[in-house]
């Protein structure tokens, strides 16, 4: 059994918070085409504001745990048999505090799901004391997978998107 996990990463500053380049950001989508070698992957896809939204990919290896980082969120897993326990783990600096969140979810072979959540950071005087934005989505699916897998609906969709003032 393995993992197939794509994370998709939005980033932004008040400057696409309204007009073109809000639209331009909305418009992303929030499932990519899989590479040619889709077993046990870690696909990225990072867009920012600096560069027009463009997705930058990189590729890594069988997806592990991830801790949480100032500004990224992080990911627990545990395997059991043929099932995959997925847990999202927050940001640790990103508001709003999402105290009430949702438990791991339980994926089966041919099964994939959908977490979003999104943060809005805010640095600290001595750097500029400016407010940046993120959006994460983590696609993950067990077994097999087709390389538009991402496009459809998934099994199961965990939505933690909150309003970011």
């Amino acid at each position: 059994m393995y993992v197939v996990a794509q994370w998709v990463s939005t980033e932004w500053t008040r400057n696409s918070r309204g007009g073109e380049a809000a639209a331009r950001r909305n418009a992303i989508p929030v499932g990519f085409r899989l590479p040619a070698s889709r077993t046990g992957v870690v696909h990225e896809i990072v867009m920012t504001e600096g560069n027009g939204f463009e997705p930058v990919e990189s590729l890594g290896n069988e997806p592990a745990e991830r801790e949480p980082s100032l500004a990224r969120c992080g990911l627990r897993l545990v395997r059991s048999d043929e099932r995959v326990r997925v847990e999202l783990l927050p940001a640790r600096s990103g508001a709003p505090s999402r105290d009430r969140r949702p438990s791991g979810i339980w994926l089966g072979p041919g099964q994939w799901l959908r977490w979003q959540v999104n943060y809005r950071v805010t640095w600290p005087p001595i750097q500029g004391g400016r407010s940046s934005y993120r959006q994460d989505t983590l696609n993950l699916a067990v077994g097999p997978v087709h390389p538009e897998l991402f496009f459809g609906t998934p099994t199961r969709h965990v939505d933690e998107r909150a309003y970011l003032r």
